[in-house]
């Protein structure tokens, strides 16, 4: 009797505890995502929200959509647009403060105690993958405006004023401003859930299994089979920042 497959979620928990066995600097994260497979779900989206808390405006994988072909042979194309997470980022050296910046594992990521909302960075980046936190609620969004202010504020709910814990570090938002209010934000590749051993929320909600993480430095993993196949494509890589994030086409 022929065994069944193994799951590719399977597979990358092992290509992450293999990588997790190695010290942070020996590890290239990559993503990798099959847009054959994705079918505009928006659950990745959601998962990312939930995992991080995310106020209204914050969205760090956002799915854009697009219609390709021509009537009557019309049909929708949906790319999940992460942070792209350069090996040549544009954001780190307009930084006037150095709160953004490559970890020793590549990954680019946020110092919200250090940041001063310039947002200067939102500027640089060439894939709109930075977003700025202006303390909204969700309240929020069902108050009436009147001349630019909210008029008849609520109190906002528990889970509103809860911390989330990027970088592994607890982040209040209750009691005025505090970081990550006002602070730029982007995707970190879940790096508080993958040095637990768990892999990035938004590849284990991924329904279609079109979204793939793990060690491109472990030549055994998925990730470093599949960025070597010929349908493998970066966005806009003429401008040099080498993205981590690959797309099959």
């Amino acid at each position: 009797m022929a065994l069944e497959p193994k799951d590719v979620l399977v597979r990358m928990q092992e290509d992450l505890q293999r990588a997790l066995q190695k010290a942070p600097g020996e590890r290239r994260w990559v993503m990798v995502i099959d847009l054959r497979k994705c079918v505009g779900c928006h659950g990745c989206t959601i998962a990312c929200v939930a995992e991080n808390k995310l106020p209204p405006g914050v969205v760090y994988r956002p799915v854009v959509e697009k219609e390709i072909g021509s009537y009557p042979n019309v049909k929708r194309q949906f790319i999940p647009r992460p942070c792209m997470q350069c090996d040549e980022p544009p954001c780190v050296p307009v930084c006037p403060v150095n709160a953004t910046y490559a970890n020793e594992e590549g990954v680019v990521v946020m110092d919200y105690d250090r940041c001063i909302g310039c947002r200067y960075c939102l500027n640089a980046c060439p894939y709109s993958a930075r977003t700025t936190d202006f303390g909204y609620t969700y309240v929020d969004q069902n108050l009436p405006v009147m001349d630019g202010v909210l008029v008849g504020r609520e109190e906002s709910d528990d889970y509103e004023r809860a911390a989330n814990y990027e970088y592994g570090k607890e982040w209040e938002r209750s009691g005025g401003l505090q970081s990550p209010v006002g602070n730029a934000r982007k995707c970190h590749f879940c790096l508080h859930r993958v040095h637990e051993g768990e892999l990035p929320a938004c590849t284990t909600t991924c329904i279609g299994r079109a979204t793939i993480y793990g060690d491109a430095n472990d030549p055994d993993s998925l990730v470093s089979e599949l960025i070597t196949q010929s349908n493998a494509v970066r966005l806009r890589e003429e401008l040099g920042t080498k993205p981590k994030v690959y797309y099959l086409v």
